[in-house]
């Protein structure tokens, strides 16, 4: 990586701690959501099916504000949470709740579809054997979902790495902070002379992403194979 510069690094950086945390952090949330969706049927299922996508329909500078509205330092959540030395306005950590929320839509999406093709006659056959309700989930439906999980966790990944709009409205671009991969290519291309450190990074995201879901497609059929074998 030699061939980045300082600032071009740290754009790289920060985007992979940001994605990473936004995956890892919205994944069990995720799995509870795509189950509930899947498996249960209660009044309001809709409005939180409609609630749940809604970034994906939203423009993204909307999700944003509505972040900076009630994470920032005089909103409802934010002045809450200041007190106990949890910030996330202008902060890294602000970035990864917005990619996390740009994400969460396709994660859901990706692991409901694998809860929808479980049959779930099998884990009503584990039950009426004695098995808890969690350890159906964790030796039934869990192995079967995992390709799925993969994909959904793959999908927020790439999702969170791309996220520019609800970050930049929320966190603010400031190389080092919050200045993720997106950003400083919208940074660099303002500046003249900068077409090249933005080809630069525009290059890495495509590795990063490219390496991202071959390892995911590697990893799905591995697991597929060993459910199957199972």
């Amino acid at each position: 990586m030699d061939w980045l510069g300082p600032e071009e690094w740290q754009a790289v950086a920060l985007s992979l701690k940001v994605a990473i945390w936004a995956t890892l952090v919205s994944l069990p949330l995720g799995i509870l959501a795509a189950h509930v969706l899947s498996r249960r049927d209660f009044p309001g299922k809709a409005l939180l099916n409609g609630i749940i996508h809604l970034p994906l329909i939203l423009p993204p500078v909307v999700t944003g504000y509505l972040l900076l509205l009630g994470f920032g330092p005089r909103g409802p959540v934010g002045a809450l949470l200041e007190p106990l030395g949890i910030v996330f306005a202008f902060r890294w950590t602000g970035a990864a709740l917005a990619a996390g929320i740009m994400a969460f839509p396709l994660m859901v999406r990706a692991i409901r579809l694998s809860f929808d093709a479980v049959d779930p006659r099998l884990e009503q056959a584990a039950a009426t054997l004695g098995a808890s309700r969690v350890w159906v989930f964790m030796t039934v439906t869990l192995p079967l979902i995992l390709p799925g999980v993969l994909a959904g966790a793959v999908l927020a990944f790439a999702k969170a790495m791309g996220e520019f709009g609800a970050t930049i409205t929320f966190v603010s671009n400031i190389p080092g902070q919050t200045q993720t991969l997106p950003s400083a290519i919208y940074t660099f291309l303002q500046v003249p002379g900068g077409e090249a450190s933005a080809m630069r990074l525009v290059l890495v995201s495509i590795v990063i992403a490219m390496g991202a879901l071959l390892a995911s497609e590697v990893l799905a059929r591995r697991v597929q194979q060993r459910v199957s074998g199972a």
